[in-house]
């Protein structure tokens, strides 16, 4: 399907793709297909080819024209022009892309769905609230995960444990909005402000260093 959502805080754009095209389909919306070619040969599986597809294609649509992702020996990636900044994610059924033009971005995308709440112990510390309202928990959780690999993409630290080096500090949950966050792993211990969407299918989180 077309552009499913875009967003936009200054300079930094993100886009959110609904994936229900097949790999045909999403290939024909290349012109110059060719400088895809090498990188998409190396997956066998569909559901990686389409997420491949779906990224590159999003990218197009949100810049008006084709790039081509290459990735740093820290396995960022970046476009190959070095034109702008930008970073991607992908959960079954949607794939989302961040974009700036000169400050680091990091965008993070996760599926609706239960299997947080047992994982919460690996991410949520003791000194982060995560009490909401009766329905609304998993949201909660869903977003300190996705924030935390949001802040992890803008990162350059290696070793970052999302338990003991990132925080997220309390914030009313609402349909989206902003929460504050901190990293303890570099000798800066940078903050962060990280933009939040929610939806019946997902959680959204972005953020840049601008």
């Amino acid at each position: 399907m077309p552009l499913y959502r875009t967003y936009k805080q200054k300079d930094l754009t993100v886009g959110v793709w609904k994936v229900d095209e097949t790999i045909e389909q999403l290939r024909s919306m290349f012109h110059q297909f060719s400088i895809y070619e090498e990188g998409f040969e190396r997956f066998k599986a569909e559901k990686r080819k389409l997420e491949w597809l779906a990224v590159r294609v999003l990218l197009k649509e949100l810049l008006g024209e084709e790039k081509k992702i290459v990735y740093l020996p820290s396995g960022k990636p970046c476009l190959e022009d070095g034109s702008a900044c930008i970073s991607f994610s992908h959960t079954p059924g949607y794939v989302a892309v961040a974009i700036h033009p000169s400050a680091e971005v990091g965008v993070d995308i996760e599926q609706y769905g239960t299997r947080v709440q047992r994982l919460a112990s690996r991410f949520v510390r003791e000194d982060e609230q995560v009490s909401v309202a009766s329905g609304y928990e998993i949201y909660a959780l869903l977003l300190h995960w996705s924030a935390k690999e949001t802040m992890f993409k803008l990162m350059e630290e290696e070793a970052v444990d999302f338990l003991d080096h990132l925080r997220i500090f309390p914030f009313t949950l609402q349909e989206s909005g902003v929460m504050e966050a901190q990293e303890f792993r570099s000798s800066n211990e940078q903050k962060f402000l990280i933009h939040y969407d929610t939806h019946p299918d997902y959680v959204l989180t972005f953020a840049c260093l601008d």
